[in-house]
């Protein structure tokens, strides 16, 4: 399996991030770290070799990105207002530098699935439900879709803008929602043991479903807790049975 570490400094962070990328052909599945991780999470806790066999039958060409979470949702010594100003710089640096970064390793036509677990899952959620013209599907495991869960109580425009559960409830026309409707491949994913919370997904689903956006929910057993033999079991299983 080719495995190549990579980065760039970002215009959109001011910072330099790190991103790897592993594997030679098929579609990119871009992998969003959990909480304040990094972009070497998903190798580390083994996930990477539980898909392998994917990525070496050239099935998918994996991507995976730093988390800038202690920087903005998690940092509980910013001001409220600054955090969500540094999500959406997050939100640029993979619009705009990510994702072009992709097409440049694989090619202008290859289809873009963006994939994470817990807080990654909402921002996983969130990117692709923003972008359907550039991410052309989402595999979200184990998330909370509603972005206050995070903040405290804190609620402004740009909470409101980072949270699918808020803005898709106000989505009824515009260019995205067809692309929506057209997907083959909106996956909600969810345990249902130790600290995993399967209403917080099914609720999401509820809402894709009042929108007409067909997708899959689909809720694991209680032996299934928040952590990572969960994922490491969710995510070759619907690589193998669903691409």
């Amino acid at each position: 399996m080719e495995r190549v570490l990579d980065g760039w400094h970002s215009p959109a962070l001011n910072k330099h991030m790190e991103i790897v990328r592993y594997g030679h052909y098929g579609f990119a599945l871009l992998l969003l770290p959990t909480a304040a991780a990094d972009y070497l999470e998903y190798e580390r806790f083994k996930l990477i070799d539980a898909i392998r066999p994917y990525i070496d039958a050239g099935k998918c060409k994996v991507f995976s990105v730093n988390s800038i979470n202690n920087e903005s949702w998690l940092n509980r010594h910013m001001h409220p207002p600054h955090k969500g100003i540094r999500h959406n710089q997050f939100n640029h640096y993979i619009f705009n530098e990510v994702i072009p970064y992709i097409k440049t390793h694989t090619s202008s036509e290859t289809p873009i699935v963006i994939a994470g677990a817990s807080l990654g899952a909402l921002h996983s959620a969130n990117l692709f439900f923003k972008r359907p013209d550039l991410i052309q599907g989402l595999i979200a495991m184990s998330g909370d879709y509603d972005l206050q869960t995070y903040t405290d109580g804190y609620y402004d425009e740009q909470v409101y803008f980072n949270s699918p559960m808020a803005y898709l409830a106000n989505l009824h026309d515009g260019p995205h929602l067809p692309l929506l409707k057209s997907s083959k491949h909106i996956h909600i994913l969810t345990g249902s043991g130790n600290y995993e919370t399967p209403e917080a997904s099914r609720r999401f689903s509820h809402l894709l479903h009042s929108k007409g956006i067909p997708h899959e929910l689909d809720v694991w057993g209680y032996d299934m807790p928040h952590d990572w033999p969960t994922w490491r079991a969710m995510l070759p299983y619907y690589l193998a049975t669903r691409f």
